[in-house]
């Protein structure tokens, strides 16, 4: 293999520096949109704090800021290390360094833990193929990482979630990552994509998306705070607001109404498939800019 000359070195560093910036900044960009999409049943937006009395848009963003050196830190791991086991070691350390910065940032507070390990894959995954890939490649590019062991990892670690897959035996975050995230490219997408073709505002296209992905997932943020019985009533609630027509209709935006009331009944927060719009979104926006440094 030819070595690069200096100035052949200085554009690939170059080139590695503009794709973290924009991988890093889409993640940034995907969480600050997840927290202020609104109306998201049980979940913070701007119109409160849904079922979390300590979190806030505000405090959302606060922290999705903090998380960027981590992700540009991804993206250049993703970029520079060929490796696949390597690889996974040394996201899993900047993950466990940015869920650090997050709790600085916060005050102590979790407010995007299961984004650190979603979004993180798939900057990593899209730093691998160049930045130049569909969704669907990406998705499964980070789930080749996530089924790699972690030897650094804790074993345990006591999180909500993790406690909630062992009780109600279902894959949590990791089982979403490890299978290439189903839900994101086999909901969340195709909604928001649908919605947008047939007329529906981009908020009602995003909350529409947030609700496909909400009716089918085990997402152990119900089970937690709510066991079976939250979890089973708010997959069948945002199906019926999708059955209605979703968010740009009436009869929609009365079934969501009527979610809403259950799930401040309940007090629980779809917080797994936020984090999962969140990935759509960083997925849908990468996908437009493959294209665009393709043609």
């Amino acid at each position: 293999m030819t070595a690069l000359n200096p100035l052949q070195q200085r554009a690939a560093a170059g080139l590695a520096d503009r794709l973290a910036e924009r991988l890093a900044g889409l993640a940034v960009d995907a969480l600050v949109d997840e927290a202020m999409l609104t109306p998201k049943p049980g979940l913070v937006d701007m119109r409160g704090s849904g079922a979390h009395s300590d979190l806030s848009w505000l405090l959302m963003c606060r922290s999705a800021c903090a998380l960027r050196p981590a992700f540009l830190e991804m993206v250049a791991a993703g970029s520079g290390i060929a490796d696949p086991g390597a690889l996974r070691r040394r996201i899993g350390a900047i993950g466990r360094e940015a869920e650090t910065a997050m709790m600085a940032a916060t005050g102590g507070v979790n407010t995007h833990r299961g984004a650190i390990w979603a979004l993180g894959l798939l900057v990593t995954a899209a730093a691998r193929q160049g930045g130049a890939a569909d969704a669907a490649d990406i998705a499964a590019g980070a789930g080749m990482l996530a089924r790699i062991d972690d030897p650094d990892a804790p074993r345990r670690t006591g999180n909500k979630g993790e406690l909630a897959c062992r009780e109600h035996g279902v894959g949590g975050a990791r089982g979403q990552a490890r299978a290439g995230f189903p839900a994101v490219v086999g909901q969340a997408l195709p909604m928001l994509r649908l919605s947008r073709a047939r007329g529906d505002g981009e908020a009602q296209a995003r909350v529409n998306a947030l609700l496909a992905v909400m009716a089918g997932l085990d997402d152990t943020c119900l089970l937690a705070r709510g066991g079976r019985k939250a979890l089973q009533a708010t997959q069948a609630g945002a199906r019926r607001v999708l059955a209605a027509g979703g968010m740009a209709t009436p009869n929609g935006r009365k079934a969501l109404g009527a979610l809403e009331t259950r799930m401040r009944m309940l007090h629980v927060s779809p917080g797994g498939a936020a984090d999962l719009l969140a990935a759509a979104l960083l997925l849908d926006r990468i996908e437009p800019c493959s294209e665009r440094e393709q043609s």
